[in-house]
């Protein structure tokens, strides 16, 4: 049989993770759970997975202090419906938001209900983005839609409302004001969930110069030609292409020379919302790197390369904005004696791309999008430390939250608890593959609908709906999935095992796409 074929599955049986002792201090029944989720925050940019652009000490502190999932994925790779896996532990055909454009809807089963019927007081703080209201919440304070950095509404039960300030501190204000207004006879599940690093990434003016002159080296992927990839080669997210100078960049010239497709987009919506004070703090800022590019004048590769670190730049300060909340929300744990007995989790809807490729945004199945940080720092009874490398998904957060407050899961939930994970390490039974399905096209940046399998090594993906194109790619000699394989003689019998667990996991799922 193909040497290929023989290794197909057989890595990830062998598993990994932290081992266990017997845990010293009895483990709480109900414990408290708090789960932070940001919006686009790539696992490139957090220093506990890679410190080559930033160093994340709040962030770290849980990875330290907790267990950091090496081989965190989601299901879908786009904003409201990574939200709606993990409300629900279902991939996005089996709870209906397939794309941004649907609606969720909140009278489906999800775990913040199935906590309440379980004793537990509720609250969701921050970015929901699924249309509907939220359901299955005591409390609830959501932005509209994708939210503004400066100066955000908020919508509650009671209406809209306008809120000054800088969007990432005033999520973490409301979340620790919530936290000690709540009912403190019961156990608490707060959704933590903010809109950083959401594009326009804008840096509170506390960090606005913070990468301002750091220079960053040119992904070795940047000038990719997509040589055999026909998707990727018909995407529209190019740093170099669909960057726009004034919306993605703050090239916002008093003089207005500077005309772009997107201009009047951040001129009368981000930009328009800040105070005084506020943009006369950014237009320090600004003005002289606007001066400075415009006197430059930058034509190819020089633009290119400068569109590139001037995203990183921005991108990087939003960062440690999301970071020193982090920090400030674990130290209010701290002070307030609930650190012991409360769960904490971090991850992002999904991954993002860092100039990997040419790109910015996210949407496909290639790693970068496809993975997702996942920081978890365990109550006291736990023995939970180190790095986990068994293949999880978003699917799986609500079944742990269930599993971890004693509440029952149901059968129709699709996600695994990854409490045996945690608790009984390489021992534990786990699944060897992963299921992937994104069906926004048309739509922005042109990403078409694809469907995948992925396994420790090994990756197929199927590009369908105005294209009939299959990729697949040896992740451990190919890590930046720059070599098609499919097609190639010598992995023929790699692609019909591949093919053979994809369907096998679209039966297994309900998916009624079968191929």
């Amino acid at each position: 049989m193909n040497q290929n074929l023989l290794l197909l599955f057989g890595m990830a049986a062998l598993g990994g993770g932290c081992t266990s002792s017997a845990p010293k201090e009895a483990k709480p029944e109900k414990p408290n759970i708090i789960f932070i989720m940001t919006d686009d925050h790539s696992y490139q940019t957090l220093s506990a997975y890679d410190n080559r652009f930033i160093q994340t000490p709040g962030l770290d502190r849980l990875a330290n202090e907790g267990v950091t999932f090496t081989n965190s994925f989601v299901a879908n790779s786009i904003c409201a419906p990574s939200r709606a896996v993990m409300l629900t532990g279902k991939h996005s055909h089996a709870n209906g938001q397939r794309d941004n454009s649907d609606t969720f809807d909140g009278n489906q089963q999800t775990f913040p209900k199935l906590l309440q019927q379980g004793g537990y007081q509720t609250a969701l703080i921050g970015k929901w983005h699924l249309r509907s209201n939220p359901t299955g919440f005591d409390h609830w304070n959501i932005l509209p839609g994708q939210g503004s950095y400066y100066n955000p509404d908020f919508i509650d039960a009671n209406g809209r409302q306008h809120y000054e300030g800088y969007v990432t501190d005033i999520i973490t204000d409301f979340s620790t004001d919530w936290m000690d207004k709540r009912d403190k006879e019961k156990p608490f599940c707060l959704l933590v969930h903010h809109k950083a690093v959401h594009r326009v990434w804008m840096p509170s003016v506390e960090n606005l110069t913070a990468f301002k002159d750091q220079q960053f080296p040119i992904p070795e992927t940047f000038y990719d030609d997509y040589e055999g990839r026909t998707a990727a080669a018909e995407q529209e997210m190019s740093i170099i292409e669909d960057m726009d100078l004034v919306y993605d960049l703050k090239m916002l010239d008093k003089e207005g020379e500077i005309k772009t497709k997107y201009r009047k987009a951040y001129e009368n919506g981000e930009y328009a919302r800040m105070t005084d004070e506020q943009r006369k703090a950014w237009d320090a800022v600004y003005d002289p790197i606007i001066a400075e590019f415009k006197a430059a004048d930058l034509k190819g590769k020089e633009l290119a390369e400068w569109k590139y670190n001037r995203y990183m730049q921005d991108y990087l300060a939003s960062v440690k904005s999301l970071d020193d909340n982090v920090g400030r929300l674990l130290k209010y744990l701290d002070d307030n004696g609930l650190a012991e007995n409360t769960l904490v989790v971090y991850t992002s809807d999904q991954g993002f791309y860092m100039g990997e490729h040419g790109w910015f945004d996210k949407r496909f199945m290639y790693e970068e999008s496809f993975r997702t940080p996942l920081l978890m720092r365990f109550p006291k009874g736990y023995d939970a430390h180190g790095e986990i490398d068994q293949l999880v998904q978003n699917i799986d957060y609500a079944p742990t939250f269930l599993d971890l407050a004693g509440v029952p899961v149901p059968a129709d939930i699709q996600g695994k608890s990854i409490l045996p994970l945690v608790e009984d390490g390489k021992s534990a039974e786990w699944r060897d593959a992963l299921y992937y399905h994104y069906y926004e096209y048309p739509g922005e940046h042109a990403v078409k609908r694809h469907y995948g399998v992925r396994t420790d090594r090994y990756k197929l993906i199927h590009f369908y709906n105005d294209i009939d194109e299959w990729e697949l790619y040896d992740l451990k000699n190919d890590p930046a999935e720059m070599n098609n394989l499919y097609g190639q003689a010598e992995y023929k019998e790699l692609a019909a095992g591949l093919k053979a667990k994809l369907k096998e996991l679209q039966q297994q799922y309900q998916d009624p796409i079968l191929n």
